[in-house]
């Protein structure tokens, strides 16, 4: 498949920011309805979007400098993905405008903080603006499995303390290239996994969570190159197969990070929103 660079980036402005260099979820607990904590950003400012992003604009969400959150022409869903490190399969119930209705928010902490305490600022934020309650459910679903190849990782293990830089981003990339570049900087298997399922939906259009068991604890650094696109094997009445066993990225992951992926059912966590409401603006 040939894509150009600024087709595929634009593409990506409609993904979340896994791509344009979200920062994951620090290791701490999950507030059970986003507001179990005091942590607050100092500053909000939410608004429906006016504007829509021009063709190749940025749109997506960011974390900058470890202080600042800035979502522009967001879903909710969007954002709940993202705080909570989840699919869209693994979001019930809300009204249709979670997937419809865009917003540009900036939150701004009084001081520099880790990510994960900025994670929770945003929860809180869904919860005091959106007015966001939610249960968590546990349901078997198809899922990817992430496992370690029989030579072992093959990633660079990160021993330094929590950075601010973003865990995986696009590296610079030949525009007449139909392979894409990604750096991963001091990355967890949490937001690695996670990074996957946004890669396999991207461009074979199967929302699937990606369970991690490799067994792997710790930051690691790597390099994953890859040339996008389904798999184009087919089953026996047509239909795109959902699976990458063989694929451009299953083979890169194996190759290059002694990572496998497989197809199988495991019970994950679904999130069953209970409440919701559109926020006012400032």
């Amino acid at each position: 498949m040939k894509l150009s660079l600024p087709c595929l980036l634009a593409g990506m402005a409609v993904l979340p920011a896994a791509w344009t260099g979200r920062i994951g979820r620090a290791q701490q607990a999950d507030p059970p309805n986003g507001n179990a904590s005091a942590l607050r950003f100092e500053v909000t400012s939410v608004k429906e979007t006016k504007t829509m992003p021009a063709p190749g604009e940025w749109a997506g969400i960011r974390a900058i400098a470890g202080r600042t959150y800035i979502a522009r022409d967001a879903t909710l869903k969007s954002m709940i993905r993202e705080m909570y490190k989840i699919t869209d399969v693994q979001i019930a119930g809300g009204p249709n405008w979670i997937d419809t209705a865009r917003f540009d928010v900036m939150a701004k902490a009084e001081h520099p903080d880790k990510m994960g305490n900025l994670n929770v600022m945003f929860e809180n934020m869904l919860a005091d603006r959106f007015k966001l309650q939610f249960h968590r459910e546990a349901r078997t679903l198809p899922v990817w499995a992430v496992t370690m190849d029989k030579n072992g990782p093959k990633m660079r293990v990160n021993p330094s303390p929590e950075q601010f830089e973003v865990p995986i981003k696009l590296s610079d990339a030949d525009t007449a290239s139909t392979s894409l570049t990604f750096t991963g900087i001091h990355t967890n298997m949490e937001h690695l996994c996670w990074w996957l399922g946004l890669v396999i939906n991207r461009f074979e259009a199967v929302d699937r969570p990606v369970v991690d068991r490799t067994g792997l604890k710790g930051f690691y650094d790597f390099t994953l190159t890859f040339v996008p696109g389904p798999s184009g094997r087919t089953g026996a009445n047509g239909e795109p197969l959902a699976s990458f066993d063989g694929s451009n990225l299953a083979e890169a992951l194996r190759e290059q990070l002694g990572l496998k992926l497989g197809s199988t059912k495991s019970p994950v966590q679904v999130f069953i929103i209970d409440h919701l409401e559109k926020p006012s603006e400032n």
